[in-house]
């Protein structure tokens, strides 16, 4: 039996992978608070992840590094490919990009790397199964 995904989710992907990193959150935020487990957790991983993002973009540095590390550690739970999603990409691209901010933040420098394009930003993959 294939799992019904809200299209709500994949608004809030699209959302995502265009940057748009705020309206992701609130797009996703009340699909988050009306989902159940296993869901409601995974939908709480990207949301932190899509935070992450929007801070980076606004120079906090130590708030991204912080949502980049919750989120990706409560995605870490879930198997290579949930709820279409390849899992196992976000995260290799979500920890090297939380790895790479904090070397960043351990030499002091300018945290404005969103806007340099000097790091690759996380984009959600879609796996139909």
């Amino acid at each position: 039996m294939t799992k019904e995904i809200p299209q709500e989710f994949w608004q809030g992907v699209e959302l995502f992978n265009t940057g748009q990193f705020y309206a992701c959150h609130d797009t996703l935020e009340a699909l988050w608070m009306e989902a159940t487990e296993p869901d409601r957790t995974f939908y709480q991983g990207i949301l932190q992840i899509s935070v992450a993002l929007y801070h980076l973009g606004n120079g906090n540095l130590r708030g991204a590094i912080i949502l980049l590390g919750e989120g990706s550690n409560r995605l870490a739970r879930y198997p290579s490919i949930y709820c279409e999603v390849d899992v196992d990409e976000l995260l290799d691209q979500s920890v090297a990009l939380l790895k790479a901010l904090q070397q960043n933040q351990l030499q002091q420098k300018n945290s404005s790397l969103i806007e340099e394009d000097t790091l690759p930003l996380p984009r959600i993959i879609r796996v139909e199964e």
